[in-house]
């Protein structure tokens, strides 16, 4: 009989009558991620996803690692399908098995009889199942407690599946299910955190990057592609939107008090960002900032920055410190890239000594003398746009 992957959903089990659209959203980005993995068909029954793949070319290795980046998975697993029958478990298991049983020292049968015409109870299965396994295997013992390696045998709609453990899938909700919003990235550790951990709870991603040459150079720009191509195997494509944002910072440097320079900057960068999500229908702006963590990230500089702008403005890192920023860095592969030395716009120009408790009124008297509606339309006109796999 074939192999095929098995899905288990997860938080999607707790969605009520709407269930459906995200269980189908979840198909979707499962069909286009492993688009190019071969042959394959996918089907939903019982609160467990189906992937089967149709001949011998399928890459399972490839697939499973593009299954373990796909949002809204709890777990996963590669099983054996047989017949729905205690002859054909009780003869596959050990078959299939062999690799596995042969390099461990204790094991645990659990049984899942979904389907409860099946004539033998889970114990019973379970039962039955060790006793095969003990019977090709004389080395092993059962330990129900703290085994090596879980054997889970399932009895489903119309046919059994068998496996050995389970593989943590990445959780949270579908790409899709949520809306969209769009990230401001910049190279640095924070913002592909925050784009990956908004990407978890169902949003589908764009991107802005303020790119402010000759002050940055194209590598700070390649940086910050392959930083996002890093969210996008996770997220799927972001179209990224690139900025020109130089002769915004060198009219913030010549007509602005240098102490409110960050603070201009950002909101200049919010103005622009926010127009450039509304007009590709995002809902909401992403940053990666945390609380306290620079002096333009106090609650004051925040409220500022805020008052720029009238969507909402996702901040899922405000509460995090540096270390569960880095760990989430290290996970998705970005930390390296991360720490590249590359200039970006939002280290150039930093003032001396920042303001740290602005207010509105102030901002807008440091602001008064630039041409701010000119210099936005001029860079929204300027703007290029690419796509990031």
């Amino acid at each position: 009989m074939k192999e095929i992957i098995l899905i288990k959903n997860g938080e999607l089990a707790l969605k009520g009558l709407n269930r459906s659209v995200f269980e189908d959203t979840l198909i979707r980005n499962l069909k286009t991620s492993l688009k190019d993995c071969g042959e394959f068909v996918i089907r939903k029954a019982q609160s467990t996803i189906y992937i089967e793949p149709q001949n011998d070319t399928f890459n399972f290795d490839e697939a499973l690692e593009r299954v373990s980046k796909v949002f809204g998975i709890a777990a996963f697993s590669r099983s054996r399908v047989c017949e729905k029958n205690m002859e054909s478990i009780l003869k596959t298991a050990p078959e299939y098995l062999a690799d596995t049983l042969k390099s461990i020292k204790t094991f645990k049968v659990e049984a899942k009889r979904a389907d409860k015409r099946f004539p033998f109870t889970s114990p019973q299965i379970s039962a039955k199942v060790g006793g095969a396994i003990l019977s090709a295997f004389p080395h092993l013992r059962v330990d129900v407690h703290n085994p090596d390696e879980i054997i889970t045998v399932e009895v489903r709609d119309y046919a059994a599946y068998i496996r050995a453990g389970q593989l943590q899938g990445a959780g949270g909700l579908p790409v899709g299910t949520a809306g969209k919003a769009s990230i401001l990235i910049s190279g640095g550790i924070d913002s592909p955190v925050a784009a990956w951990t908004m990407a978890k709870r169902g949003l589908k991603l764009d991107a802005i990057h303020f790119a402010s040459p000759p002050y940055t150079s194209p590598r700070a720009e390649q940086k910050v592609k392959t930083l996002l191509s890093k969210v996008a195997l996770y997220s799927g494509t972001i179209k990224l939107a690139i900025v020109p944002f130089t002769e915004i910072q060198e009219e913030i440097a010549n007509k602005c008090p240098e102490e409110y320079f960050t603070l201009i900057m950002r909101r200049m960068m919010m103005r622009i960002a926010e127009k450039i999500a509304v007009y590709h229908k995002s809902g909401a702006l992403i940053t990666g900032e945390s609380l306290g963590q620079v002096a333009s990230q106090t609650l004051p500089g925040i409220a500022v920055t805020d008052s720029v702008t009238q969507i909402p403005v996702l901040r899922p890192l405000i509460g995090s410190d540096k270390e569960e920023i880095i760990k989430i860095s290290r996970k998705i592969d970005a930390f390296e890239t991360s720490c590249l030395p590359y200039e970006d716009c939002c280290t150039v120009f930093t003032p001396k000594h920042p303001k740290t408790r602005p207010t509105i009124p102030l901002c807008e008297e440091a602001e008064s003398k630039l041409n701010i509606e000119e210099l936005i339309k001029k860079a929204i006109e300027e703007t290029e746009y690419v796509f990031i796999d």
